[in-house]
């Protein structure tokens, strides 16, 4: 989205008009975002997830009154705007230093984690888009994952439910995850580098792989973090070939042949040229810092926005099936780390 298109869509003609409309909820998002970093930090537990229940106890706010552009802006223009900024974390280098085990294991085992959950979506007759954005949360970096994929699947009366259903239920997985898994390690005897491939591999949330890795001692913990980075990293590739399909999907329906080229999404060309930029040049490590932390705080905004334009009401509609296919996709990535791991050793 260009810069002209963003300020037609979120500001109008009247730059100062539109602020002031946008001011009050996206105000209201940011002292909401405050108060879940607050606890998370004195209480423990996943900020994101603290961020969306918090707005979710909010939901009235978004269905009338002075609020809802600044909730809609949020939960939109704030989002794209942090996945783009997630390029911060990470550098070629990093990625290439981990050697081809961890590169073989994700380039199998997030194609290979979508295609399942788009079979057993079929088989819980789910949606196509409700089945990619649970395996692309599962298969990639949790809760980062699925709000990008979402920001480029069709759009309908059910898309942002299901995004917040998947955010929840991928973030609570993980924070399971966190727990469980450094015990799978002792009780299979992995070593450090095989355990914290595992540990990187498999875990949704950064912060969790993190949390597990350095749990278990600080070599595993190097290694699931940078193994946590390359699953980032496919995130690039993954979104841009789901755009692409979306996209050539609805000019097929519309048969046009002079249709113009697929347009890429603004942030995920942001996300590249900054990864690019961090990667060739040498940033102060103040900036880098201060980027990543900006991030970080612009998802936990959108995050308190989405949670405001839905309700546990609205979830509880969508099932059981959704709960079941992020288990069948967690147990089966796990499981195929594992095995793929001790047929190597």
């Amino acid at each position: 989205m260009s810069i002209l298109k963003i300020k037609k869509r979120y500001f109008g003609t009247n730059l100062q008009q539109q602020v002031q409309t946008i001011l009050p909820g996206f105000s209201l998002c940011l002292v909401v975002a405050m108060a879940a970093k607050f606890v998370s930090e004195h209480y423990g537990g996943p900020t994101i997830l603290y961020a969306l229940l918090m707005g979710m106890s909010l939901n009235y706010l978004s269905l009338e009154g002075k609020c809802i552009a600044g909730i809609q802006f949020s939960a939109t223009a704030i989002l794209k705007l942090g996945i783009a900024l997630l390029g911060a974390r990470i550098t070629f280098e990093q990625l290439l230093s981990l050697g081809f085990t961890p590169i073989i294991v994700v380039l199998v085992g997030v194609p290979a984690t979508i295609f399942f959950a788009i079979v057993c979506g079929k088989w819980l007759k789910l949606s196509t888009s409700q089945s990619v954005l649970s395996g692309a949360a599962v298969g990639i970096c949790g809760a980062s994952a699925a709000l990008a994929v979402s920001a480029v699947l069709p759009q309908n009366k059910e898309s942002e439910k299901q995004l917040i259903f998947t955010i929840i239920g991928v973030t609570a997985l993980s924070t399971g995850a966190m727990i469980i898994y450094p015990f799978i390690l002792s009780a299979l005897g992995l070593n450090a580098v095989d355990g914290g491939i595992f540990l990187g591999a498999t875990i949704h949330d950064v912060a969790q792989v993190i949390g597990a890795g350095y749990m278990v001692s600080d070599e595993v913990g190097d290694v699931a973090t940078f193994t946590k980075l390359l699953r980032v990293a496919a995130l690039v590739p993954v979104v841009v070939v789901i755009s692409v399909i979306v996209a050539r999907s609805k000019l097929g329906q519309k048969n046009d042949a002079n249709s113009p080229p697929i347009p890429l999404p603004f942030f995920l060309i942001a996300f590249v040229a900054i990864v690019a930029l961090n990667s060739t040049v040498t940033l102060p490590e103040a900036l880098l810092s201060a980027t990543t932390e900006f991030s970080r705080w612009c998802l936990i905004v959108a995050m308190v926005g989405l949670g405001m334009k839905a309700s546990f009401q609205e979830l509880a509609k969508l099932g059981w099936r959704p709960i079941v296919l992020l288990l069948l996709n967690t147990v089966f990535l796990a499981g195929g780390v594992i095995l793929w791991l001790c047929l190597n050793r």
